[in-house]
This record gives C-alpha cells, structure tokens and sequence, in this order.
C-alpha cells in the first residue's frame, strides 16, 4: 500500500543544501504541503547549488547563502524551527581522493556546527541527516540491511557516517531528536549536470541529452537499487513525520537491484543514447564497491514507504526536465 505524507502545514523547518538537488526538490515538496521553509546553502562552486532549482517557489521560501561551518549563521538558522532537515555537505567521493579536507571540514565539523547550534538555540527541533549507503563499504551479503557492519572504501563515506554518528551522539547525550537515512543512488531533476562526480544515472542522462557516448564500467552487471528523487523526498518527509523514526536509522533506496547496462539501454531505447563498454578510471576502481542494493523492509515495516517511480518512468520525467531547462544546467 502506498504510504501517505504527514501533513506539514505551518511546520516550521529549515533545509540545509536546500539549493542543491534533493534538498531544492524537498524545499518544493514541504512548501507544497503548507510548511514554512527556510533554506541555507553556501553555493560553493561545483557543489550543486542552483537557485534556479528553487524557481517553482521562488518567494514562498527563505533563502540564505550561508556555510554550515558558519557557527553565527547556523544560530540564526535554526532559531524557531520545528524541523532541521540536513542535507548540506561535501558530496564528491572522488574529490576526497585527492584532497580529504574538505570531507572532514564540511561533514564532520559542519555538522557538528549545526549540532551545537540546536544544542545552544534549539534543542527541541528535530533533525533528519540524509547520509549515504557508501557508509557501508562493500556488502557481505546482499540485500544490505540497517545491521551490517560499515566499512567504508573512502574519507568521503567515512566523513558522512561520522556526521551520522555526531547526530545520534546528540541525541544520546543531548535529547535532540534525530533520524538518520542512508540513501542509495538517487536521480532526477535538479541535479547538477557540469561533472559526472554527482550521481551516474543524471551523468547518463546528460551524455545522452548531448549524443555522447555513455561508458559502462567493467562488462555493465554491477548492481545498484537506483531511486528516483520524488520517492526519496516521500521517505525522508514520513521520516520527519513519524515518531516510530526518532533515534533510527533507515536505508532508502530503490529495493529492486539494476544493472548499469540496463540504466543505458533504457536510455537508449528511449532517448536513442549510445552507449558501450568503458574500463574504470583509477579513481573510480579504488572506490568501487561491487553489487550493492539495500534492504529496505524495515522503512517499509515503520513508515509504510516504498518505492513508486519504476527506472523506465523516472528517466523519461528526467530526461523531459532537462530538455526544458538545460540551460540552467550545462
């Protein structure tokens, strides 16, 4: 059955990233829903911060350019909100192979900026982090479900599954509310589209968009549960919405494992992309963690949540998306 949002009218929250991809495309869904939505994003350049992605409700909500690292802008931020959802961060797990800092200056102390923040101005404010299934590593088993042991392949997994346990640190010691999410390989609209660092599945679509050829690694068979973004947003709004989340840690992925091949000869039977196969760079072989899909039963089982969008649906709305508005993307 179909999960149903709560109701989130007069809610005061704040979304940290709010500019970016998920968390442009949360801002639209909790104004949609009657909230009171405050948004703060550094735009750092190349981190996927797109004012263009808050057009649909440009004027109904507020909008600081501000850094999670920023102790006095994190006050103001989070004075009288009722919910923190935190997606801001440093999202480039090839970047951190080169340079490691700004994963443990952003994650880790931005973070813990915004945690004291609510400590100090608001500790009765929920949070809801959006980690990543990267905070895993590779899987023993498959499906992966919330008990498996985390051994992440890189600084930048590293870095989100230490701000996922400062959030759960505060709550222990500190009572603030908050529920942590790991979500595997999300796609659609508002993503960025200038590198192909962010998210492979809106990179394939970019490449076919632009009649370039897609690479699939390896010989293409490697498993991902691939989520479309609506149904992302749908899981972390019951998240925030349900008191059976408080102090939990949920995987949110696509439940059913794809293929990379698949990914690109969807795409090409239904954008005519190219594609053939391509060997990993050495950034991406060291990373690589192999056949991952989660096991999300145990959202299902507290929240209702299950995925909606099927791969073949939720391309064509993304490949429709950026054919109106590549300009702001490319």
């Amino acid at each position: 059955m179909p999960s149903t949002t709560p109701p989130f009218a007069g809610t005061r929250v704040l979304v940290t990233g709010g500019a970016g991809f998920i968390g442009s495309n949360l801002a639209i869904a909790l104004v949609e829903r009657g909230a009171t939505v405050r948004v703060v994003d550094a735009m750092l350049p190349g981190y996927g911060g797109n004012l263009f992605n808050l057009e649909p409700v440009k004027g109904r909500v507020a909008v600081e350019v501000a850094d999670i690292r920023d102790a006095q802008a994190m006050a103001r931020a989070v004075k009288d909100v009722e919910i923190v959802f935190h997606l801001a961060g440093q999202m480039d797990h090839v970047l951190s192979l080169t340079d490691p800092f700004p994963d443990i200056d952003i994650n880790i102390r931005g973070t813990t900026v915004l945690m004291e923040a609510l400590k100090h101005h608001n500790p009765g404010a929920r949070v809801v982090y959006t980690g990543t299934r990267g905070e895993y590593g590779s899987a023993d088993s498959l499906p992966v479900a919330e008990d498996a042991p985390t051994n992440p392949r890189g600084l930048h997994e590293i870095s989100n599954l230490a701000a996922a346990k400062i959030i759960e640190m505060y709550g222990h010691v500190h009572g603030i509310k908050g529920t942590m999410l790991r979500l595997s390989n999300i796609y659609g609209p508002r993503g960025q589209m200038r590198h192909s660092r962010y998210g492979v599945v809106n990179w394939f679509v970019r490449l076919a968009l632009d009649g370039a050829t897609i690479p699939v690694f390896g010989d293409g068979t490697i498993l991902r549960d691939f989520l479309y973004v609506d149904d992302c947003v749908e899981a972390i709004l019951l998240a925030a919405g349900s008191d059976a989340a408080v102090g939990t840690l949920l995987n949110v992925g696509g439940g059913e494992p794809t293929t990379f091949r698949e990914v690109a000869e969807t795409l090409s039977s239904i954008a005519g992309a190219r594609w053939a196969f391509a060997p990993f760079s050495a950034e991406r072989k060291a990373q690589e963690p192999g056949d991952f899909y989660s096991d999300v039963s145990k959202i299902r089982r507290l929240l209702g949540w299950q995925p909606q969008t099927p791969l073949k649906t939720g391309l064509e709305r993304t490949l429709a998306y950026y054919r109106e508005s590549r300009a702001r993307y490319w």
